[in-house]
């Protein structure tokens, strides 16, 4: 019989997609909100161009950059509900007012996720047939798992642009700072302490 217990929390990472007008007006005072709810940004790629769908032009606009972000602070693995619905919350007080549309266009793409040194599990609102429902709205989307052997494993459904190479090199960067995190918080935890960070 299994034991239940508590897993180690995820790093938590957030892609934050936006044409270059919301970058220049909104991106300074959003990152000071992150930081004041999230903790310490560890992480932060450069703006990334983002031409792998044009699914996101019409309504964001173009040309289109992505950030990833890391935190610092590590989140439980069942918190990434919360910071999902936060995130919904952002992108609707960044929209533009529209006439058709109760919350206004989106100006800015948030995609919350977890890194543990398994996977990668991206939150979503929409349900497929490989997510797993969460509670309050949200399915949780096993994006790649980690393989010792072989790095990041692209899964059928993972997004192309996930599945980039250098995606994948940001996210092991991503994993070390992870492993290193729990790693230390291991070292400095007496024994018979709580595994949960």
């Amino acid at each position: 019989m299994s034991i239940p217990r508590e897993p180690t929390p995820g790093k938590l990472v957030l892609s934050v997609l936006a044409a270059s007008d919301w970058w220049e007006i909104s991106w300074p005072g959003y990152r000071s909100e992150l930081l004041k709810r999230y903790g310490p940004i560890d992480y932060e790629s450069p703006p990334l161009l983002f031409d792998h769908t044009a699914y996101y032009d019409e309504e964001l606009g173009v040309p289109l950059a992505r950030r990833i972000l890391g935190f610092a602070r590590l989140v439980p693995l069942d918190g990434l509900v919360a910071v999902k619905l936060a995130t919904n919350d952002d992108e609707r007080a960044h929209a533009r007012p529209a006439n058709n549309a109760p919350n206004g266009a989106r100006r800015v793409n948030l995609d919350p996720g977890l890194i543990t040194l398994e996977r990668l599990v991206l939150a979503s609102g929409k349900n497929f047939t490989h997510r797993v429902y969460l509670g309050r709205g949200i399915w949780a989307d096993l994006t790649m798992i980690y393989n010792k052997k072989s790095g990041w494993v692209v899964l059928p459904w993972t997004f192309p642009d996930y599945a980039t190479e250098d995606m994948k090199r940001r996210l092991t960067e991503l994993r070390a700072l992870y492993k290193t995190t729990v790693e230390a918080a291991d070292e400095s935890a007496p024994e018979g302490a709580n595994e949960c960070l």
